[in-house]
């Protein structure tokens, strides 16, 4: 299968029907670009296999093992790794980088990505002795540069992590404005707000189609600014008798930002638990992204400052085993305990999926005594998603207009809704499909179910094995 100078294809190995793992391609005269190379979580973790940097090897079979980190399996694009001209990750998310350094010995092709990005993945390639193998190439939003036969422009965008960037895919058959994860925030704290005069611009190319994420396209409204989290999560952090500890997911630099300021306005010291979020952060100071007079307390002076003056940012928001809430809530957290008259306070959202696992969490914080708060008992804002709500979906096809619509990233109810939504919009086409579907985008608009194999690749151990889908 190999498109030619008239074709314009999309092919979604991962992301397409689901929330994670996202690994899309791109074909056209005889090349394919890659969008993406994340990783999914199992809902049925291994706590067994606790080796944070495993090797990789060849995917060997099994039969269904239970691993809690998957990705797409690459295998289709493999057998043409010559014909990659080569592979863009459009933000540092692990649903869209973490496999990378897994499968990147399988592609072996060039990567595209901005600064920030750029950081985490180096630190990823290191650990598994590849940095000096992989050609990485630092882009920035308003880049517009030649992979092979495709024409790329990186365009500005807002998400939760710093320098998240929608794609313009041009071709001699057509074009495509790839999303990538974003919400239109005026205000994120930390970073450039969305280039919302080059969004606006993109009507007048009559752009063949949309790649479009899908995640909230069921919630109505808008999505919440960051900024507007600052006076709820003030509130509950100046009401609190002792410590706090406040979770969210790690790569959310502006929450970082957002609590050290709250600190410094209730005289608490900031530290940090959770590889993720400590990495996140050395990242942020590096690209200038985080100012350097934030001061952060090491984890293991924790236990000995008086417990009014703490405010301890952590991971595990939800429920994860191994990560530092989950140590907390078990009480095999070496450098502190958490007491009665502490405070937890869930800065995030339950992703679907993972209410149980969430809810024996609270359950075991509850059980030490803490006071508990999260979006199920608090009236305020104290979270904001990364994704657009139906309203911003509405006013970027208003801005956009492009000729066919396909979503992405979302459960089917969410490609269902997003669909609507364009149908709304008054997009002429819209075409729901799934992993494996082969999308044509040009010479005509159509889809050829299953086209592609698909399948998943998981950690056991230090191997990659393949599983069912």
């Amino acid at each position: 299968m190999t498109p030619d100078k008239e074709d314009l294809w999309f092919a979604p190995l991962g992301g397409c029907g689901e929330i994670g793992m996202n690994f899309n391609l791109y074909g056209h005269d005889n090349q394919w670009l890659v969008i993406d190379c994340g990783v999914t979580f199992s809902d049925k973790p291994t706590p067994n296999d606790s080796d944070p940097t495993p090797a990789v090897s060849q995917p060997a079979i099994t039969k269904n093992p239970s691993r809690d980190v998957q990705m797409a399996d690459p295998a289709f694009i493999a057998e043409r790794k010559a014909d990659i001209a080569g592979m863009i990750i459009t933000h540092a998310h692990e649903d869209h980088i973490g496999a990378v350094a897994y499968l990147w010995p399988q592609l072996q092709c060039p990567i595209y990505t901005t600064a920030f990005t750029a950081y985490i993945l180096q630190r990823k390639l290191a650990e598994h002795n590849l940095l000096d193998k992989v050609t990485i190439n630092i882009i920035e939003a308003g880049d517009i540069i030649d992979i092979g036969v495709f024409n790329v422009e990186w365009i500005a965008m807002t998400h939760s992590v710093p320098e998240p960037c929608s794609l313009l895919i041009k071709t001699a058959a057509g074009s495509v404005f790839h999303s990538g994860d974003w919400k239109l925030d005026d205000n994120p704290v930390v970073g450039t707000t969305f280039d919302g005069e080059r969004l606006r611009e993109l009507a007048s190319l009559h752009l063949d189609a949309m790649v479009c994420d899908s995640t909230n396209a069921d919630v109505e409204g808008k999505t919440a600014s960051e900024s507007e989290l600052h006076d709820g999560l003030h509130k509950l952090i100046a009401n609190a008798p002792g410590r706090v500890v406040v979770t969210c997911f790690g790569s959310n630099l502006a929450r970082v930002a957002t609590m050290a300021k709250i600190a410094k306005a209730t005289d608490r010291h900031v530290g940090m638990i959770g590889r993720s979020m400590i990495n996140m952060v050395n990242a942020g100071r590096a690209t200038g992204l985080l100012p350097d007079d934030i001061s952060i307390v090491e984890a293991n002076h924790l236990g000995y400052l008086p417990p009014e003056s703490v405010l301890l940012l952590a991971t595990g928001s939800q429920g994860e085993p191994r990560t530092a809430l989950h140590r907390l809530s078990t009480n095999t957290f070496r450098d502190m305990s958490l007491e009665k008259s502490d405070t937890v306070i869930f800065s995030s959202k339950c992703i679907p999926g993972n209410e149980e696992s969430v809810q024996s969490l609270i359950e075991r914080l509850e059980a030490l005594g803490v006071t508990v708060f999260g979006e199920h008992n608090v009236e305020d804002l104290i979270h904001a998603s990364g994704h657009p709500a139906a309203e911003e979906l509405l006013t970027m096809y208003e801005w956009v207009k492009p000729q066919l619509l396909i979503p992405v990233h979302g459960e089917p109810k969410h490609m269902k809704a997003n669909t609507e939504l364009a149908k709304q919009a008054g997009i002429p086409r819209q075409i729901h499909g799934e992993n494996g579907d082969l999308f044509i985008i040009s010479p005509n608009k159509a889809i050829r179910r299953r086209a592609l194999p698909v399948g998943r690749l998981a950690l056991q151990g230090r191997k990659l094995v393949a599983i069912d889908a």
